[in-house]
């Protein structure tokens, strides 16, 4: 089992652990300003966007990003939305079969990015109906970021 083979499982498990029951637009809210809050606290400099059924319910850019943050997230968001998983899951799947998600997947690159950062609001026993997305850091990162956020939020909440 290679490298790539690992993380899958890992990702894998991020997305079976991390289901929420419900998701409304106050969830969006909570759940976006305690990754802002996050992020001002781990000085990371990061957009977060979190989409609900296409619909944007809530969206902050720190100081220091820029558009190219929003696009890195339209991206990303159309990956978890094409795929199911996480963005950074479908890289990683790709990676882990010797293929490149630019060339292989074809889809184009300027709307299709499998970076980490996107992650699936997954409703538990109904599926993906969003996306919680951060854009600023490297893809581990964000992914990590986000997975560490929503990890805390679903934790204090039971």
């Amino acid at each position: 089992m290679n490298e790539h083979q690992h993380l899958l499982e890992t990702l894998q498990r991020h997305e079976q652990e991390l289901q929420f029951t419900e998701f409304s637009n106050e969830t969006a809210l909570a759940l976006g300003l305690m990754l802002v809050e996050a992020a001002k606290r781990e000085h990371k400099t990061i957009t977060i966007d979190i989409c609900r059924n296409g619909q944007q319910l809530f969206h902050c850019a720190m100081a220091g990003t820029s558009a190219d943050n929003d696009v890195w997230i339209r991206r990303k968001n159309n990956v978890v939305n094409r795929y199911g998983h996480s963005s950074f899951f479908v890289g990683t799947d790709f990676r882990a079969r010797g293929k490149n998600f630019d060339v292989d997947a074809r889809l184009d690159p300027d709307l299709y990015a499998a970076h980490g950062g996107a992650f699936p609001i997954i409703i538990r026993e109904v599926g993906v109906i969003g996306t919680i997305t951060v854009s600023g850091l490297p893809q581990a990162e964000d992914h990590e970021f986000v997975v560490a956020q929503i990890r805390a939020f679903l934790g204090s909440r039971k």
